[in-house]
């Protein structure tokens, strides 16, 4: 699998520059721009797997779940650049709906194959039940909610005084996570992480994500000039470009390291990669988003479509309710996966 990515990304990286240059026509450049985003994205969920095997499965689920957002909030920035807000809000919902119900549902599912019962930190999966519950019941609702009796001046005022409470919190739960209660609630499989010899040393594997976030800048940038074409091409809304197509392309890299760990049966580092992503999309790149829009000529406000909104709060309690018990099995994978396709065809419909 490596080999492959490997020549996905020697050949779709200079494709993708060579296409713009030439002005080849938009599908072609959208297909190379997607293989050469996921091919980029296999190299950064190497690297993080390197770093988390040095630095354990805490730190290094939050450094793929950083990384592989890096991409989608690079793609955000170009998109809210083009004044496209209702693709960012629904690329925001379609990282919730995927890591949640497709990325946890592929790592349990593939996972729960080879090993019947798959255990991962219960105190750490209770306390992300609490902050998934803020972070998009709370922090996402509230916004729709008093929208309906406000301007749209107020409407942003109030988006970005959630926006700056929610990054606040999250710096707040990485200080606890991390500094004040690092090794508190330690899972009984920790020690086990530290027992492999990482594939990249830490300087090289640094190295590999710079490099390939810069890349992904790059493409990103275009790949957002075609999605006007694209969803006219094939009758695709807005929406559902969003949700699945720009979720699905910007998230790979930790779509593709939390299936391999959940198969080598470290569930902590998966369901933190899951999680944690999820956690980082909603309290740190939609605020950062918001914020950032206000450079922009058009703003977008923390304000969702309630077939979007009643999506996230259902895979949010839908994961709470499996997750909580510290333990997952294939079965429940295939529970989340099924809740995924069935969002999945209502978005393509709507």
């Amino acid at each position: 699998m490596g080999k492959i990515f490997m020549l996905l990304t020697f050949i779709g990286v200079p494709l993708s520059v060579i296409g713009t240059l030439m002005q080849w026509p938009t599908m072609i450049l959208f297909v190379v721009y997607c293989i050469s985003i996921i091919a980029l994205a296999s190299y950064m969920g190497r690297a993080t797997e390197s770093l988390a095997i040095v630095a354990g499965p805490r730190v290094g689920g939050l450094l793929n779940a950083t990384f592989g957002n890096a991409v989608e909030l690079i793609i955000s920035i170009f998109a809210l650049k083009e004044g496209l807000v209702g693709v960012v809000l629904a690329s925001l919902t379609g990282s919730v709906l995927g890591n949640l119900l497709l990325v946890a549902g592929l790592s349990f599912f593939i996972g729960g194959l080879k090993f019947k019962r798959q255990k991962f930190n219960v105190h750490d999966a209770r306390h992300n039940s609490g902050l998934l519950m803020f972070a998009v019941i709370v922090a996402f609702v509230i916004p729709e909610v008093f929208s309906m009796e406000m301007n749209e001046a107020k409407t942003l005022t109030l988006s970005i005084g959630i926006s700056l409470i929610l990054i606040l919190l999250y710096l707040a739960a990485l200080f606890f996570k991390l500094v004040t209660h690092r090794g508190v609630y330690q899972s009984e499989n920790a020690e086990t992480h530290h027992e492999e010899e990482p594939e990249w040393s830490k300087g090289k594997a640094i190295g590999v994500l710079l490099a390939a976030t810069l890349a992904v800048a790059y493409i990103s940038e275009n790949l957002v000039h075609t999605f006007e074409y694209v969803a006219e091409s094939f009758g695709w809304t807005e929406l559902f470009i969003g949700v699945i197509i720009v979720a699905i392309v910007g998230n790979a890299a930790e779509h593709a390291s939390a299936i391999v760990m959940a198969f080598k049966n470290k569930m902590d580092i998966a369901v933190e990669i899951a999680i944690g992503s999820t956690l980082q999309i909603a309290m740190f790149v939609a605020p950062v988003l918001v914020l950032i829009s206000l450079f922009f000529t058009k703003t977008m406000p923390l304000v969702f479509t309630m077939p979007e909104l009643i999506a996230m709060v259902t895979s949010v309690l839908l994961m709470i309710v499996i997750s909580n018990d510290g333990e997952s099995n294939w079965f429940e994978g295939l529970t989340l996966l099924a809740a995924y396709l069935i969002m999945g065809i209502g978005f393509f419909l709507l």
